[in-house]
């Protein structure tokens, strides 16, 4: 059996053809035989077969046509359901393009000319029309029949060829001239037509048919003849004896090598390295790279190209070798492989006109007939590759310019290209995909140590294999060196190389493996001597940013530069790869990567240069925090900063809800800055850098940060003696102790800091403690002293000449009457708290007010409006991100639904709470789960 495309799709059996019935069924059968061997997934016979108008019954449509192609094809397993999709098992010569490449591959290459003249014959005669002839208006297919044709022609151009070397150049001028007529630009039809007509005895048409081809090349495309055309032009006028078929038969034979005129036999090159021993994970990235060889087929007019890159040490080469040799059959003319060291240890990076030279010695070019200058070469060398399928990997490349010539031509070849570099020019101008590498998965890490190591001994200590996969922040040449050491000292544990690492702290001393190649201090070294002046000093300046994931203006703070000006350098280092852009103007920079930018900056900077970008990087955080707070409660008594020091960029914000998500994304860096600041003894950016995320960390129940960062600041207050900055952070601490439920502390502290607002005379701030300790005492159940803090705190703020203080405090009065049992009291204090907020536009107090308003109408007997007055509250409360308050109004939101008999709904809203409890590891989940029980037991007594 044979499926036939070289003409109206059928399928020949035992010698007869069958039609195949129905358009839809013609073009599942093409795309499985167009394939035959390789799976073809669902997706993209659909694509294949229905384009654009794909029918909502498609997936079902396809199988009914696969079951009846099943039936008609003889044999079992003709067409395999292989997931994705399916495979068309068919054998070599299982289709007729299957046979007419063997035929091609076959007669270029045969000793004797006269069997390479018939396997050509034989593989021209498969044609029977138009490729597909019956296979029409299917955008995929109809790519699929210009492909073919271009198979066709490079079968003609091969069958004249040989017939040339035969000496049937008098049978064959009839054949040229037509197929010159047909082609005018092509240039190897041209070469054979003036070289049959010369060897003709017409030297005169030799000459006047290149003038034609010179004068519609200049017309239609601006172009001269290539080298090679011209050289013959000479060899023509000049009657050189070696274009005479006579006198080239007689030189080959005393050298002992084919005729001049037959063109080289080439040769299928199979350049390809080893593959990475112990190569792990990259799944997605494979797949992206079998995606774009699959799109490759369905565009039949360009060469494929998927540029690969990413940092040093990411394993862009390993990745690169394996997936080659894992597709190396789909491309049966060879393989090329160069490494063009464009970022080696010595800086001498390998010429485009060298890369070149080596591909074509590898096709077998004679190096007689390799002509001189870059743009000859290339030009030969894409002429070589013109109708084969030849897989080209072109390793460590600096730049576009340096790989464009080494480019194929022939839409059946496939180049993919690594470098640090993105290579966006390679992208831009000549299509190439983009893949750009990151640092391996946890997984993926523990996987390659496995596979280096042994799964054995891994397993041994799974804790000691996740210490090495995080000090080697998951990047494979840190990974595979740290597995090299492990390997060559099998009898010591791995919790000795993971001691190793912890050890060495933030320096690259235990990723020296011996020689450059394989160090990652040098390699990393490659990428950064490649960098401008004031790139590389912003890159050494980011050694002292202490996270992953930094944005524009914490850098432009860092350079003391606009953040205009550092886009440009920040362009540069993410093209090198030493930073990846992951949104627009937010970076991360790996742990390694920053380690050897601290090791240069202190190398090559002054104590001074470090200090001050650090300092302004750190007034960065502060500055931009402080305007958060602002925003996020505009009637929170501030700490009233000067100006940010010139030099210093803040990140724009305009809105609570963009102060919200920029404390959730930084919050990390925020915890880092306290610790970095209190570390170079910037004591009183300390302390105030830990009371501006004091609200944050509150609200979304960061208790143990909380605690741990105002502990520093309080140090750093009491250090440089600024007693308002100790109060201030007294009562930060003692809010965390307060919202972590460790009450006594809290009061504790709480009245420390109260005495010390008392002692510098601030009543907004005694009023602001008073107004905590309000709370406090309510949770302590002590209502008494709730409404005598309350009303000293609304006198206070009176004093103090504080609206939103005095309104805030209103809902504090209310809430201490009705736990009093003065619920007619209490409603007319909330009420006035709600008209005094809204007089304010103060939304976000009114959170509180809600919630005392729900909890006195519970207690009132008026459950619905009760239910009503909590969901407002809790809505609120979600707008400020407020969670501990959020699950606290919820548990008292289901003790009301538990009041109207609704233990289901009551359950449901007790388990939002617990969820939050459980996420912010507040204690009070254990009063929920307790709730909890009792509704399951009565319901089950019930």
């Amino acid at each position: 059996m044979q499926v036939r495309l070289l003409g109206p799709l059928d399928v020949m059996v035992d010698g007869a053809p069958q039609t195949v019935p129905g358009l839809r069924r013609r073009a599942v059968l093409a795309t499985l035989a167009l394939r035959a061997g390789e799976v073809v997934g669902t997706d993209q016979l659909i694509d294949a077969v229905w384009g654009t108008a794909v029918p909502s019954t498609a997936a079902n449509t396809l199988q009914s046509h696969v079951s009846y192609l099943r039936h008609l094809l003889p044999g079992k397993s003709v067409i395999v359901a292989r997931p994705p999709g399916y495979v068309l098992d068919v054998g070599e010569g299982g289709t007729d393009v299957l046979l007419a490449e063997r035929l091609l591959r076959q007669g270029t290459q045969a000793g004797d000319p006269a069997e390479g003249v018939r396997q050509l014959r034989e593989a021209a005669a498969l044609w029977r029309g138009r490729s597909l002839a019956n296979v029409t208006g299917l955008v995929w297919l109809e790519g699929q029949a210009e492909r073919l044709d271009v198979l066709q022609l490079t079968i003609k151009r091969a069958l004249a060829q040989a017939r040339l070397t035969t000496g049937e150049h008098s049978a064959l001028l009839p054949e040229l001239e037509q197929l010159s007529a047909e082609y005018p630009l092509d240039e190897q039809i041209r070469a054979q037509l003036m070289l049959a007509l010369y060897r003709c005895g017409r030297q005169a048409d030799a000459l006047a048919a290149f003038q034609r081809l010179r004068s519609e090349l200049d017309e239609k495309l601006g172009l001269e003849p290539s080298q090679p055309l011209r050289d013959m032009e000479i060899a023509i006028l000049r009657q050189d004896p070696s274009l005479d078929l006579a006198a080239a038969l007689a030189t080959a034979a005393r050298a002992g090598a084919p005729a001049a005129s037959a063109p080289p036999v080439p040769l299928t090159p199979a350049q390809l390295p080893s593959p990475v021993p112990g190569f792990a994970g990259r799944h997605a990235e494979l797949h992206m790279l079998e995606t774009i060889r699959s799109d490759g087929l369905a565009d039949p007019a360009t060469v494929t190209i998927a540029a690969v890159s990413g940092t040093a040490g990411v394993g862009k080469t390993a990745l690169a070798v394996h997936w080659a040799h894992q597709v190396a059959k789909h491309f049966p003319d060879g393989q090329l492989f160069v490494n063009l060291h464009g970022f080696g240890p010595d800086g001498s990076a390998v010429s485009p006109a060298t890369a070149a030279r080596g591909f074509l010695d590898a096709l077998g070019m004679p190096p007689t007939q390799i002509p001189d200058g870059l743009q000859a070469q290339t030009a030969l060398y894409r002429s070589l590759l013109s109708g084969r399928r030849v897989l080209v990997v072109i390793d460590n490349a600096r730049d576009a310019d340096q790989v464009r010539p080494l480019l194929p031509g022939s839409p059946g070849c496939l180049a993919i290209v690594t470098s640090r570099h993105q290579l966006t020019g390679l992208v831009a101008t000549d299509g190439a995909r983009p893949l750009v590498l990151d640092l391996l998965s946890d997984e993926d890490a523990r996987d390659l140590l496995a596979r280096r190591l042994g799964k054995a001994r891994i397993a041994s200590d799974p804790r000691a294999v996740e210490e090495i996969v995080t000090g080697c922040s998951r990047l494979p040449l840190a990974l595979s060196i740290a597995a090299a050491r492990a390997a060559t000292t099998p009898a010591f544990p791995l919790a000795a190389v993971a001691t190793e690492l912890r050890e060495a702290g933030s320096t690259l001393d235990p990723f020296d493996a011996g020689d450059e190649a394989t160090d990652v201090r040098a390699v990393f070294s490659w990428s950064y001597h490649a960098l401008s002046a004031e790139a590389s000093a912003l890159f050494r300046l980011l050694g002292l940013y202490p996270g992953c994931d930094i944005e524009s203006p914490a850098i432009a703070s860092l350079a003391g530069e606009s953040v205009d000006r550092i886009k440009i350098l920040l362009a540069e280092l993410t093209r090198a790869n030493l930073l990846t852009e992951y949104r627009p103007l937010w970076y991360s920079i790996h742990d390694l990567l920053r380690a050897y930018a601290a090791e240069l900056l202190t190398a090559h900077d002054s104590p001074q240069i470090h200090d001050d970008a650090l300092r302004r990087m750190l007034e960065h955080y502060l500055h931009t925090a402080h305007s958060a707070v602002v925003l996020m409660e505009p009637y929170f008594n501030s700490l009233g900063l000067p100006p940010a020091p010139g030099g210093v960029i803040l990140a724009p914000l305009a809105s609570a809800g963009e102060a919200q998500t920029w404390f959730a994304t930084e919050h990390a860096s925020m915890l880092a800055a306290v610790h970095l600041a209190a570390a170079a003894g910037f004591d009183t950016i300390t302390w105030q850098l830990a009371w501006a995320q004091s609200m944050f960390l509150l609200r979304n129940g960061s208790w143990n940060e909380q605690l741990m960062v105002q502990r520093i600041g309080l140090e750093a207050a009491r250090r440089v003696g600024d007693q308002a900055g100790e109060a201030h952070l007294l009562h930060r601490l003692a809010s965390g102790y307060a919202m972590a439920g460790r009450i006594d502390e809290a009061d504790d502290l709480f009245r420390q800091a109260l005495r010390q607002f008392q002692l510098i005379d601030d009543p907004a701030n005694q009023a602001v403690i008073l107004s905590s300790m309000t709370v406090l005492a309510g949770r302590r159940q002590r209502p008494g002293d709730a409404l005598k803090y309350s009303l000293r705190a609304h006198d206070l703020f009176q004093l103090a000449g504080h609206r939103a203080g005095q309104a805030l405090v209103l809902n504090d009065i209310g809430y201490a009457h009705a736990l009093l049992g003065n619920y007619r009291q209490g409603l007319a204090y909330c009420h006035r708290a709600l008209r005094a907020t809204r007089e304010l536009d103060a939304r976000n107090w009114e959170a509180a007010t809600w919630d005392s308003l729900g909890y006195i109408h519970h207690k009132l007997g008026d459950h619905r409006r009760s239910i009503s007055c909590y969901q407002r509250a809790i809505e609120r409360y979600q707008e400020r991100a407020d969670r501990f308050n959020e699950a606290d109004t919820l548990i008292s939101l289901g003790d009301v639904w538990l009041t109207l008999g609704q233990t289901d709904t009551a359950c449901q809203v007790w388990r939002q709470a617990l969820t939050i409890f459980e996420e912010i590891g507040h204690p009070d989940r254990e009063g929920v789960q307790t709730r909890l029980a009792r509704a399951r037991t009565e319901s089950h007594a019930s």
